[in-house]
C-alpha cells in the first residue's frame, strides 16, 4: 500500500543530527544516576562495524566516515564522532545516520555505524495531464531511474509544478507526490513514484475595478488589458482567464496609456486578487492618476551632423504638445521596429554606431516640462571585418555577394537589417535562424567586426503533387536543385549526392493526367559573370494534350496536340526607384502541332502554330523575413507580353477573311437542321474552309498578355499575420478581325494545380470551386481575383514549418472584355493548413465553401476541398 513520502523518508539532509550514544557500559562501567554529571573518559577505537540496509561495503562506509581502529575519541562530547556523521550525511547516500556504542573493554571501546540507504527511483507514473507533457514534466524536474530520492527532491518537484500551472491560470492546482517501496531481489533500496497533478480548472476574471481613476474610464483601461478580460459570453476570440504574467503586463500597460496622456507620474498603489465563492476571481487595481503635463521648450544639445530643423522633422513634438512618455521614448528609439523613422536609426544608418541620444527634463514649472535632447555623435564608424559562419554546403562567394555590408563602408544599421532579410529570401537558409553577431567594435579607431551566423536547410526538393481538377487526376513528379553548382558537374568528388554551393536552381519536372503529359527542365543562374545581381535563365518544355470526347467523358488519345516550347530570360535590380525593383525580359517560342484536335476554337484540327513572344516584367518584392511565412513587407508584379503585330506587315486581308469565315459560319447555321446530302456536303466544305481560314489567322499567334498581382504581408499581434491579395489578367488582339488566340488563356478556379501545362494557359486558384470551373472549357481572356488570408504559424522550425490560415477569395473570369464586371465575383471562404518540408516543399489542405452557383447552374458550390502537395504559393 502507498504511504505519503514524507512518512516513508525520514528528514536526511536538515542537519538536525540525532546522535545517539547509548552508552552500554558492562560491569566495569559505573551508572550515572540522575544527580550525578557524565563522566568524560578517553577511548580507544577497538573496532568498528556497520549494520543496517546499505549496498555499500562496511570498509567504503567507514573510510569515507574518518574514523580509523586504535584512534583516540573521546565520550561524551567529542567532535570526531559528530565530524564522522556529518560526513556521511553530507554524501547524500542515506535517509539515516546512527552510531552507537555496543561495548567497551577497559579503555578499548568498539563503535557500530547504523544507517540505511537513500531510495533510488525506478518507475514515475504522472497523472492529471496529456501524455504528450510527461517527458517534459520528467525533464524539468529531473526525475530518472536512478536518482536519489530525497525529501528536498519531494518538495522542490511539489513546488515547481504547482507555481508552472498556477502561472498559466490554474491557480488551484495542486500535487501529490507518493512512493511506495519496491519488493524485488535487487539489494538496493528502490522506490516507485507517482506524481498526481490536480490542475483544476483555469480560473476566469469576474470583474476588474479601479480606484482612483477620473481622467481615463474604466472601459477604457479594460481595454487597455490585452491579456487580462473580465468573463463576458459574448467575448470570442479573447478567453477570460487569469495568467499572473499577462496580468503584469497588462498593469504595465494601464501605466503606457496614462503617460500617452500626459499623466507621467501615474502608478500602480495596490492591487489585490479576490477569489469569489463561484470559482472565479476579482481584481481590484488601485491607481495614482496625477497631474497631467505638456511640453515646453524643446532643446537639442551637442548635434552638428543635422541640424535642429532636420531633427526636429523626426521627433514632431512641439511645445505645448501632451507629454507622450511613450512617444518620446519611440522618436528616440524604437527597438520594436528596426525600420521605425527615430532619431537612433537617422544617426545609426548613417555611420555613427556610437551616437547616444537622451532626452534630460531640465525642468518642471507646474505642469510644463521643459526638454534637451542631448545628443552624443561620436566619429563615424566603419566596417572592417565582414565574415559569415554555419554555411558547410554554400560556396562563400555565393553568400558574400548577397551582403548589403562590406569592408571599409561606412555603418549603417539599415544594411545589417537588409542583409538578414536578403540571406533569409534564399531558399537554402533558415530565415529565422539568421543572426548578426557585432563584435570588437573599437570607439577609438572607429571600426567594428561583423559575423553573419547563418544555418543552411535542404535546398533540393522532391516535389509529388496530386490533386483532382478539370475531371480527373493530375499527378506532378518533379526534382529541384536550389544550391546547384553546375561548373561541378564534372567532377566526381562534387557529388555529396550533387554538385552544390553556387545558388544556381535546375529542375526537372513530369506532369501527367487523363488530358495532357508534360516535361520540362529549367536552369536559373542569380549571378550571370558573377559580377553583379543579372539573373539568367532558361527553360525547355513539351507537352502533348488530349482532346476530350464529351460522349466517354474521357480523353480521346487519338486526338491530340503537341507543343514544344523554349525560353530564355534575363533579370537585373534595378536602383530606381530603388533598389528592390527588378526588370526581367525574356523571349520565348512555342510550337503546336495540332493532330485531328477540333474544338470551338481550334477549328482547324489538322495544323500548326507558332508563338513567339517578347516578355517584360516589373516587380518589386521587399517582403521579410522567412519567404515561407513572411510576416511584413509586400509584393507587386507587373508583366506584358507581346507577339509582332503580324497583321501589319502581312498581305493578307483580316477583314475579308473574317467577313468570309462569318458567312461560312451562317451557312452552317442555315443548315443546321438539315438531313439531305447536298446539304450535309455544304455543311462540311463550310466547316473545312473556316478551319482553313483559322489556320492562316493562327499560323504566327498576334496579341498581347498583361498581368498585375499584389501581395501585402501585416503583422496584426504576434505572429498573427495578415495577407491581402489582388490578381489580374487580360489577353488581347491587335487585330479584332484576326480575334483573340486560343492560347494564353485564363482557366479560374480550384486550387491552382495544372499550371505547368506550358501551352500558356494558366491556371488561378480560386478556393470553395472545382478546378477550372469558374472559366468556359477553352480558357477565359480576362480574370480579375481578390483575397483576404488571415495566418498563423504553428511551429517555424527549420526543418518543419507548419502554419494555419484562413481565407475570404473572390474573382471571376470573362471571355471578352465587354462583358468584364469587377463587382461580379464568384464568392468563397474557408480554413486551411500548410506544412513545408524543405525535402517535399509545400504541402498543405483547404476547406473551401463557394458562395455562388458554377456557371449556367442554379445551386452553389458549397463545400470543396483542396490537396496542395509540392505547390508553392
Amino acid at each position: 500500500m502507498e504511504k505519503q513520502v514524507n512518512s516513508l523518508i525520514k528528514k536526511a539532509l536538515n542537519y538536525n543530527y540525532i546522535i545517539l550514544y547509548s552508552c552500554i557500559f558492562m560491569s566495569s562501567f559505573t551508572i550515572l544516576s540522575q544527580n550525578k554529571k557524565p563522566v568524560i573518559s578517553d577511548f580507544k577505537i577497538a573496532e568498528i562495524s556497520v549494520s543496517g540496509e546499505t549496498v555499500y561495503g562496511a570498509e567504503t562506509i567507514i573510510t569515507y566516515s574518518g574514523l580509523k581502529n586504535g584512534e583516540s575519541i573521546i565520550v561524551p562530547g567529542g567532535t570526531k564522532i559528530s565530524a564522522a556523521i556529518k560526513k556521511l550525511w553530507d554524501s547524500n547516500l542515506f535517509s539515516s545516520i546512527e552510531v552507537f556504542i555496543s561495548k567497551t573493554i577497559g579503555s578499548d571501546v568498539y563503535l557500530e555505524i547504523a544507517l540505511n540507504d537513500l531510495p533510488e527511483l525506478k518507475n514515475v507514473k504522472v497523472t492529471g495531464v496529456k501524455k504528450s507533457k510527461i517527458k517534459e514534466i520528467l525533464e524539468e524536474n529531473k526525475l530518472v531511474k536512478g536518482v536519489k530520492v530525497t525529501e528536498n527532491l519531494i518538495t522542490t518537484t511539489k513546488n515547481y509544478l504547482e507555481n508552472k500551472y498556477r502561472k498559466l491560470g490554474f491557480l488551484n492546482a495542486k500535487t501529490t507526490i507518493t512512493t511506495s517501496k519496491v519488493n524485488d531481489s535487487v539489494k538496493k533500496t528502490r522506490v516507485d513514484m507517482v506524481v498526481e497533478i490536480s490542475k483544476g480548472s483555469k480560473i476566469k476574471v469576474k470583474d476588474i475595478d479601479f480606484t482612483g481613476v477620473e481622467k481615463i474610464s474604466q472601459m477604457k483601461l479594460r481595454k487597455t488589458m490585452k491579456n487580462t478580460k473580465r468573463k463576458n459570453i459574448f467575448r470570442i476570440f479573447k478567453r477570460s482567464k487569469y495568467i499572473e504574467a499577462d496580468y503584469s503586463e497588462d498593469l504595465k500597460s494601464i501605466i503606457d496609456k496614462y503617460k500617452e496622456k500626459g499623466y507621467r507620474d501615474a502608478r500602480i498603489v495596490s492591487d489585490s486578487l479576490i477569489k469569489n465563492k463561484d470559482n472565479t476571481i476579482s481584481l481590484k487595481v488601485e491607481i495614482e492618476e496625477g497631474e497631467k503635463y505638456y511640453y515646453g521648450s524643446i532643446r537639442f544639445l551637442g548635434n552638428t551632423i543635422y541640424s535642429d530643423n532636420q531633427l526636429n522633422q523626426v521627433l514632431k513634438i512641439e511645445k505645448g504638445d501632451t507629454y507622450n512618455g511613450v512617444e518620446l521614448e519611440k522618436r528616440i528609439a524604437d527597438n520594436t521596429d528596426p525600420d521605425a523613422y527615430d532619431l537612433t536609426n537617422l544617426y545609426q544608418n548613417n555611420g555613427y554606431l556610437f551616437s547616444t541620444i537622451t532626452p534630460v527634463e531640465v525642468s518642471t514649472n507646474g505642469n510644463i516640462i521643459d526638454m534637451e535632447i542631448r545628443v552624443t555623435e561620436g566619429k563615424p564608424a566603419y566596417f572592417k571585418n565582414i565574415t559569415v559562419s554555419g554555411n558547410d554546403k554554400t560556396n562563400d562567394p555565393s553568400i558574400y555577394r548577397n551582403l548589403r555590408t562590406r569592408p571599409g563602408q561606412l555603418y549603417s544599421k539599415k544594411n545589417v537589417v537588409r542583409t538578414i532579410r536578403e540571406l533569409g529570401q534564399l531558399p537554402f537558409f533558415d530565415a529565422q535562424q539568421i543572426s548578426p553577431d557585432i563584435k570588437n567594435v573599437n570607439p577609438t579607431d572607429g571600426t567594428l567586426d561583423v559575423d553573419y551566423s547563418i544555418v543552411e536547410k535542404g535546398s533540393s526538393q522532391i516535389e509529388l503533387q496530386g490533386g483532382y481538377g478539370g475531371g480527373g487526376f493530375i499527378g506532378t513528379l518533379g526534382l529541384s536543385f536550389n544550391n546547384f553548382a553546375a561548373k561541378d558537374l564534372f567532377k566526381k568528388d562534387a557529388y555529396k549526392p550533387f554538385p552544390m554551393g553556387d545558388g544556381q536552381s535546375l529542375a526537372l519536372r513530369l506532369q501527367a493526367s487523363r488530358f495532357f503529359q508534360t516535361s520540362s527542365f529549367s536552369f536559373t543562374e542569380p549571378w550571370l559573370g558573377g559580377e553583379k545581381p543579372v539573373q539568367f535563365s532558361t527553360s525547355i518544355s513539351q507537352t502533348k494534350q488530349f482532346l476530350y470526347n464529351p460522349l466517354t467523358r474521357n480523353a480521346d488519345k487519338d486526338r491530340s496536340f503537341n507543343i514544344t516550347g523554349i525560353t530564355i530570360g534575363i533579370a537585373k535590380k534595378l536602383s530606381i526607384p530603388d533598389d528592390y525593383f527588378v526588370l526581367s525580359q525574356a523571349i520565348s517560342f512555342q510550337y503546336y502541332a495540332l493532330n485531328d484536335y477540333n474544338t470551338g476554337l481550334f477549328t482547324f484540327g489538322n495544323g500548326n502554330s507558332n508563338n513567339l513572344a517578347y516578355t517584360v516584367g516589373l516587380s518589386r518584392n521587399n517582403t521579410f523575413n522567412d519567404p515561407i511565412y513572411p510576416i511584413g513587407g509586400s509584393s507587386f508584379s507587373l508583366s506584358a507580353k507581346f507577339s509582332l503585330p503580324y497583321s501589319l506587315i502581312s498581305d493578307i486581308d483580316y477583314t475579308e477573311l473574317k467577313n468570309e469565315r462569318d458567312a461560312q459560319v451562317d451557312l452552317i447555321s442555315q443548315y443546321s437542321n438539315s438531313s439531305s446530302q447536298s446539304e450535309l456536303d455544304i455543311r462540311n466544305a463550310a466547316s473545312e474552309r473556316i478551319g482553313e481560314i483559322d489556320q492562316l489567322r493562327y499560323k504566327w499567334l498576334e496579341f498581347y498578355k498583361v498581368k498585375f498581382k499584389g501581395e501585402w504581408y501585416t503583422k496584426i499581434v504576434g505572429q498573427l499575420v495578415l495577407k491581402p491579395t489582388f490578381e489580374f489578367g487580360f489577353l488581347g488582339a491587335y487585330n479584332n478581325d484576326r480575334g483573340v488566340i486560343p492560347f494564353e488563356r485564363f482557366f479560374l478556379g480550384g486550387d491552382g494545380l495544372g499550371q505547368y501545362s506550358l501551352d500558356g494557359r494558366e491556371a488561378i486558384a480560386l478556393r470553395g470551386y472545382p478546378n477550372q470551373s469558374l472559366s468556359s472549357q477553352d480558357g477565359g481572356s480576362i480574370y480579375n481575383k481578390f483575397s483576404l488570408e488571415l495566418r498563423h504559424p504553428i511551429t517555424l522550425a527549420q526543418q518543419t514549418k507548419i502554419f494555419a490560415l484562413a481565407f475570404l477569395e473572390g474573382g471571376n473570369s470573362y471571355n471578352e472584355f465587354i462583358n468584364f464586371n469587377p463587382f461580379n465575383l464568384k464568392r468563397s471562404a474557408g480554413i486551411g493548413l500548410r506544412i513545408f518540408m524543405p525535402a517535399f516543399g509545400l504541402l498543405g489542405i483547404d476547406f473551401g465553401h463557394g458562395f455562388d452557383p458554377l456557371p449556367g447552374e442554379a445551386t452553389k458550390s458549397g463545400w470543396q476541398t483542396h490537396f496542395i502537395i509540392g505547390q508553392q504559393f
